[in-house]
C-alpha cells in the first residue's frame, strides 16, 4: 500500500472514531478517544491546545475574516509552530513511558453546528498531516470558551496553551508555548 493510500486509510479510521456528543456540562464535544486496553500505570495526560500553540492560526493572512465567513481555510493552512519531527518523537517516547497525549482545542466563536463539524474535521486532518506518527489518546474539539480544566484526569496532568486564562485555571502544571520541546525533554 503506497503512502497516500495509507494516509487516506488512517483518515478514514480517524473519522470513524469522531463522535459528536453532549458532555456532562451540556457542551458539544467532538471527541476522539483511542480504543484499546487502558494502561493503568499512566502517570499523566499531556494536553495540547492547537491554535496558537502548535498550529500558527493567527499568522494566516485574514484568518479572522475567514472564520467570520465560516471558511475553514485558516485551520487547514496554519503553519507548524515547532519542529514537528522532534515533537512527534518526544510524544511517542512519553507514551511508551506510560503517559497519555491529548488535544483540547476550541471551535470558532459564534459558529454553527455545520461549521463546527467542518472545523473539527479540518483540525483532525491538520494533526494527521503534521503529527502523523502520534496516536493521540484523546482529541477534544470543543465549543469556544469551554473550561479546559474540566478535562483533567489527575493532578499530574499537563497543559500547553497560549491562552493565559486556560493556564491559570488549570490545576495541574500548565506551560505557555515558548518552550514546549525543552519542557517535554525534561519530563
Amino acid at each position: 500500500m503506497n503512502k497516500r493510500k495509507r494516509k487516506e486509510e488512517r483518515l478514514k479510521n480517524l473519522s470513524s472514531f469522531l463522535k459528536k456528543g453532549i458532555d456532562k456540562f451540556g457542551l458539544i464535544d467532538y471527541t476522539i478517544i483511542r480504543k484499546g486496553k487502558e494502561n493503568k500505570e499512566m502517570t499523566r495526560t499531556i494536553f495540547f491546545d492547537m491554535d496558537g500553540t502548535i498550529a500558527d492560526l493567527y499568522k494566516v493572512d485574514e484568518w479572522l475574516t475567514y472564520l467570520i465567513n465560516k471558511d475553514v481555510r485558516p485551520y487547514r493552512e496554519a503553519k507548524v509552530m515547532h519542529n514537528m519531527q522532534v515533537l512527534a518523537r518526544l510524544l511517542n517516547k512519553l507514551q511508551k513511558e506510560g503517559n497519555k497525549v491529548a488535544i483540547i482545542s476550541w471551535l470558532a466563536k459564534n459558529s454553527t453546528e455545520e461549521y463546527d463539524t467542518r472545523v473539527a474535521q479540518t483540525k483532525k486532518e491538520w494533526l494527521e498531516k503534521h503529527l502523523t506518527s502520534v496516536n493521540f489518546d484523546e482529541i477534544h474539539i470543543v465549543k469556544y470558551g469551554t473550561r479546559k480544566e474540566t478535562f483533567i484526569h489527575t493532578e499530574n496532568d499537563i497543559l500547553f496553551d497560549d491562552e493565559e486564562q486556560n493556564r491559570t485555571n488549570w490545576t495541574g502544571k500548565a506551560y505557555n508555548v515558548n518552550n514546549i520541546i525543552e519542557t517535554l525533554k525534561s519530563l
